[in-house]
């Protein structure tokens, strides 16, 4: 079976693509799955560059896709043949988060999907969208819950709320497609006028380019009518939170799901309270939040963006072209 692994010292220059001994057949309760798809998101790439320490020899990727090759006993909700998707808390079924951390995430604490062959319990993946490819189902395992679950589980989005989102990455064109799908406004920054175009033509209502209007938060709440938006899908972190603290209503909701920008830094304290608004740290999402993010994607007919594929020997270009920061949408990896 052939495998991406990260060697010693962890960095994209020692991505190794090697031989590693097939997984064998499914125990009781457990799929084997041939992987031909997965995608990128920024923890994947702090773990490839070893900004998040992992084991040496990890195989990374937290996303995967592909086809149920053999079940094990016990197995009745999918058969060989079937596309499946991977989760990222594999262990996470259903109910509130109990997971702080990345102890039993693929291609972190655990060896993730840059590989042919996996078998896995049954419960670690779920059934993909109908109709998408092995790339396409891969984004959802972490962009697309994440946006999932920020305006739907947790927001409880609904028709007619206006929606704030920072950039053009994966989260956040996720989050573009889904609140339109469910009837929102929503506003989005970038500092590319082409991407601000493309998101515009997907149907965002408003853009705005920060880089030519350093105080958006403002202009974003101006363009409300003073009001402020319903959600804020806040994916920058220290250096973007008091613009996006500036933008919601009172009573809002902003969902801090990203620190591009550095992992600590001031918090408008004040202005927060001020607010009254909820700020609430996230993490992706359970299997059943996924699930029921499938069963919208089957109803509505949305497909993800993907940017760019790459061959998995390709990997470290992949992961140079997300640094880049050129991508809009998902970068995918395909094999």
């Amino acid at each position: 079976m052939k495998a991406m692994t990260l060697q010693p010292p962890i960095g994209l220059d020692r991505l190794t693509l090697q031989d590693r001994p097939d997984p064998g057949l499914p125990g009781a309760g457990e799929i084997r799955v041939a992987l031909h798809g997965s995608s990128l998101n920024f923890h994947d790439l702090g773990v490839a560059t070893g900004r998040m320490p992992t084991a040496d020899g990890r195989i990374p990727l937290a996303d995967g896709a592909g086809i149920v090759e053999a079940v094990g006993d016990g197995v009745t909700d999918v058969a060989p043949g079937d596309t499946v998707v991977s989760c990222f808390f594999p262990d996470w079924q259903d109910g509130p988060p109990t997971v702080g951390d990345f102890s039993r995430t693929p291609g972190d604490g655990i060896d993730g999907f840059a590989r042919d062959h996996v078998v896995m319990p049954a419960t670690a993946f779920t059934r993909a969208p109908r109709g998408y490819d092995a790339v396409e189902a891969a984004t959802i395992t972490t962009a697309g819950l994440t946006a999932w679950r920020a305006l739907v589980v947790d927001g409880k989005l609904k028709a007619g709320d206006i929606v704030l989102l920072l950039g053009t990455g994966g989260v956040s064109i996720w989050a573009l497609q889904l609140a339109k799908l469910m009837g929102a406004t929503v506003a989005i920054t970038s500092s590319s006028d082409e991407k601000l175009q493309r998101a515009k033509d997907m149907g965002a209502d408003f853009t705005l380019n920060y880089r030519s209007q350093s105080d958006w938060g403002a202009a974003i709440r101006g363009w409300t009518g003073g009001r402020g938006v319903d959600h804020v899908v806040e994916v920058g972190g220290p250096g973007t939170l008091a613009q996006s603290i500036e933008a919601v209503r009172v009573g809002g909701h902003i969902s801090l799901i990203g620190v591009l920008t550095g992992g600590a830094g001031e918090v408008p304290t004040a202005a927060l309270m001020a607010r009254q608004a909820r700020l609430q740290g996230l993490i992706v999402g359970s299997r059943r939040e996924q699930q029921d993010m499938i069963r919208a994607l089957d109803a509505s007919g949305i497909r993800p963006v993907i940017d760019r594929r790459f061959r998995l020997e390709d990997l470290a270009d992949a992961f140079r072209y997300e640094m880049s920061g050129g991508h809009f949408g998902k970068i995918g990896i395909e094999w």
